[in-house]
Order: C-alpha cells, then sequence, then structure tokens
C-alpha cells in the first residue's frame, strides 16, 4: 500500500478511526458559567419543583454529558422515536431522557402523549434540544406549549477557561497529551463553540496520527486554517507559516 504524501513530502501512515467514545461520568464534566445552574438542578433532583425539565444548547455543549448523569443518578431509561409511543401508553413512573427532542423524527402525537403522561403522573422526565421550544419542527402549538411548561435551562460553553477544559477532556478522552501552552494558542485563534473545539481535536488528531508525531504548533496552526479557508484573510497563512518554522 502507498503511504500518503505529507506536505513536506515525507511519507505519513494511514490513520486509523479508534471511536475514542468520549467520558460521561459526572467527575469528566466541566462546570462554567454557561452550564453551573444545569448542572446544579440535575444534582438536585429528585427534589425538582415538577416533572418536567428541558435542557437547550448548542451541539457538543454537553447536554448529553448532563442527561447521563441524571440519567445514572435517577435510573432513568432512555426513549428514542420508536419506543416513545409505547412508553407513553405503559405509564409507569421511571424517569426517562429523551434527546434531541427537536432534531430525532420523533412522532409528534407520540411525544405529545408521553409528555402529557409523564405531567399527569409526576413522572421525572429530561429533555435536550438545540433549538428553542419555539422552533421544534412540530405543525400544532399543543405539543410545543406542553414543552414550555419545563424547567427551562440552558447548556452553553461560555468562556476561554471553559473552552481550555474542554480540549484538555477531548484530548483525554483520546489519550493524547497536550500542552497547556499549545490550548491556550489553540483557544486564542478558534471559532468560539464547542462543536468547532470537537472538529478540531479531530483533525489535530488525526494529522498526527498521519505523521506519527505529537501535536505540533505547526500542527494546530495548519488544522486551524483548514477550518478557517471561508473566513481567511490571509493573516492566518503567515500565522501558519510562522508556526512551521517554530517547530523546526
Amino acid at each position: 500500500m502507498t503511504q500518503p504524501d505529507l506536505p513536506d513530502g515525507q511519507p505519513g501512515q494511514l490513520a486509523l478511526d479508534l471511536g475514542h467514545d468520549p467520558s460521561h461520568a459526572e467527575d469528566d464534566f466541566i462546570v462554567g458559567d454557561g452550564n453551573r445552574l444545569a448542572y446544579a438542578h440535575i444534582l438536585s433532583h429528585p427534589r425538582w419543583p415538577g416533572p418536567l425539565t428541558l435542557l437547550e444548547g448548542p451541539a457538543s455543549a454537553g447536554k448529553s454529558h448532563l442527561a447521563r448523569i441524571w440519567a445514572e443518578r435517577a435510573g432513568a431509561i432512555y426513549a428514542t422515536p420508536g419506543t416513545a409511543e409505547m412508553l407513553s401508553r405503559a405509564g409507569g413512573d421511571m424517569p426517562l431522557v429523551l434527546e434531541d427532542a427537536d432534531r430525532s423524527g420523533y412522532d409528534e402525537a407520540a411525544l405529545f402523549h408521553l409528555i402529557n403522561q409523564s405531567m399527569r403522573d409526576r413522572r421525572p422526565m429530561l429533555l435536550t434540544a438545540r433549538t428553542a421550544v419555539a422552533n421544534w419542527p412540530f405543525a400544532t402549538d399543543d405539543l410545543k406549549s406542553r414543552a414550555r411548561l419545563a424547567a427551562h435551562f440552558d447548556v452553553a460553553v461560555s468562556d476561554d477557561i471553559q473552552l481550555s477544559q474542554m480540549f484538555v477532556k477531548l484530548f483525554g478522552d483520546r489519550q493524547v497529551a497536550v500542552e497547556p501552552k499549545l490550548i491556550a494558542y489553540i483557544v486564542a485563534r478558534m471559532e468560539r463553540s464547542p462543536e468547532e473545539a470537537v472538529a478540531l481535536t479531530q483533525l489535530m488528531d488525526r494529522m498526527a496520527l498521519e505523521r506519527g508525531t505529537a501535536i505540533t504548533r505547526s500542527i494546530a496552526a495548519e488544522a486551524l486554517r483548514q477550518r478557517g479557508v471561508e473566513r481567511d484573510d490571509g493573516q492566518m497563512e503567515l500565522e501558519f507559516a510562522d508556526e512551521a518554522n517554530h517547530d523546526e
């Protein structure tokens, strides 16, 4: 098999996707200003004032991590588009987690009945979504009006410190050691979003594996350049060249 050539002409090795399942352990959750209230609410169960809770936030912000923490603490089961109707008809008081309510293809009637049953029987239920209830893709207001009664918490990565901690966790999930100065370099230049942090981590890890090296500032600069092609005004190109020289 011919190995791919690197930008400097040196042969590399094929990177294998080993899965890298993220840790959802409670001790690994990163608490910051953008999720502190949601985290405190999760820990306050079973002393919730109402049965329904909605966590809203962008991709990779930590909603699923919080849901897993609550599921383990509460002994909850996960509802899916295929089981929502059956669970609503079966009733009971076992706590439920329903993720991506706004984008996973739930049948509107089944989801409505499941939320109704939860409210009627005070069955604890945790919903997650990326968008506000008003923007959920359902035809009637009945479901949305019920969802608006949930205790609502935003989940976000709010500052550079939390983004830096997120990189430490993401690299740790992949068993990759990265210098704090390198993480600070990335955070200072990247688009501020948890989804971008995930994408950059995956890209840098793959590039390092292909080259058989640690993650260097040259790799970080090139990853930032690749992720920033559409908004590149020429400065990233100069920065990339400078950092490549720095690693030599």
